[in-house]
């Protein structure tokens, strides 16, 4: 069983506290030992009046009176009556003193840690898509203001870093697109100029497939750079209108694929970039039609998740759905066959939501397949 741990804060106040409680101790007992002394040496008589009522005999008044009586005290009974109300009024007085130290440890130590707390603050707004947060602490220069220094340095190397990355996923995907484009339409002339050589069509039409998946990965990329990069312009776009646009165009698919569809579109409209938010529903059909078994899609827009998309198909184990949005991540290891993807659907799809402040969700359907939903605010 792991032990609980106080937090620094709580550590902090209670060290600050024993010490000022420890001190005060010491302190008392520096006093005690003191008037302790002073009072041996001291040889006074008791207290001022007792000592002459010794040598007076009792008026009649006195004696008819015996609770009236001041008793004589001795100068031990004295000495202890002393001591005795110092310890007593001293502790009082420590335990007060520790409470009120205990206070203010805990005032400076939530003082000391605010700006630990800072930075820990700074470090839970950060993601790949956000890393223009810093702490600029103000103050002296001494070991916290050294600390969130340095952490801000970090950010900035790290930002770069992913500034970089962004720009050579962007410059290498738009280089390649010409050569990719280049290398397909020299197929398709070939295939015109072939004539009846079946072999070497055959060739070039799996030459024209592999050529369609590396142009997919190529615009995958580029999508997932520029998501990356942030949103620069958004309008409000009109979402129940966007995918019955994007459902005709899907039409041919359906049929070919012998899938039924199944829509529930509601009025919805969103904030975003609208050709961003095509893209991500096209993702969404193409993956529910691509990993389907001829049976249906349901597609809803309204209330709830922005939009959602349901197909059947083969079980999907419901460990594995998260990984689905990662890039090349596929559930199935064929990768060769013709209406196969590269396995950046899904990631783009969270990678779009993600830029417009959304989530991108998958569970497992029952009786198989897979639901998608996506919220948008």
């Amino acid at each position: 069983m792991k032990r609980k741990r106080f937090s620094v804060k709580t550590r902090l106040s209670l060290l600050i506290g024993t010490l000022l409680l420890v001190s005060g101790a010491l302190l008392l007992a520096a006093n005690y030992l003191l008037v302790r002394g002073a009072l041996l040496e001291d040889d006074a008589p008791a207290v001022a009046g007792s000592s002459s009522s010794t040598d007076e005999p009792q008026t009649h008044e006195d004696s008819a009176n015996p609770q009236s009586v001041v008793r004589p005290m001795t100068i031990e009974q004295y000495r202890s009556d002393v001591l005795r109300t110092l310890l007593i009024q001293s502790g009082v007085a420590l335990a007060g003193t520790g409470a009120i130290a205990l206070l203010l440890g805990r005032l400076a130590a939530a003082g000391m840690l605010r700006p630990v707390h800072q930075v820990a603050a700074t470090a839970r707004k950060l993601s790949a898509d956000n890393l223009d947060q810093r702490i600029h602490l103000p103050g002296p220069k001494d070991e916290l203001t050294e600390l969130a220094d340095t952490f801000d340095e970090m950010l900035d190397r790290l930002a770069r870093s992913f500034d970089s990355q962004r720009r050579f996923v962007a410059n290498a995907s738009h280089e390649l697109r010409t050569p990719l484009a280049t290398q397909r339409t020299m197929v398709e002339v070939a295939l015109v100029k072939l004539g009846r050589d079946q072999a070497t069509r055959e060739l070039c039409e799996k030459l024209l497939v592999v050529n369609a998946r590396s142009e997919d990965l190529i615009e995958g990329l580029l999508v997932l750079a520029s998501t990356d990069g942030g949103l620069e312009h958004l309008e409000d776009v009109s979402l129940d209108r966007l995918v019955s646009q994007v459902l005709v165009t899907f039409g041919p698919a359906l049929a070919q694929a012998g899938v039924r569809l199944r829509p529930d579109i509601a009025r919805r409209t969103v904030r975003g970039d609208p050709v961003l938010l095509e893209r991500l529903v096209t993702n969404l059909l193409d993956n529910a039609i691509k990993y389907n078994d001829g049976g249906t899609v349901d597609v809803r827009v309204g209330n709830g998740p922005a939009i959602e998309v349901a197909n059947t198909g083969a079980t999907v184990p419901a460990d594995r759905t998260e990984t689905l949005f990662e890039p090349f991540v596929r559930l199935d290891r064929d990768r060769s066959g013709p209406n196969r993807g590269v396995g950046l659907g899904l990631s783009i799809v969270a990678s779009i939501a993600q830029a417009h402040h959304g989530s991108a969700r998958a569970v497992p359907r029952d009786g198989g397949g897979l639901v998608v939903s996506v919220a948008l605010p």
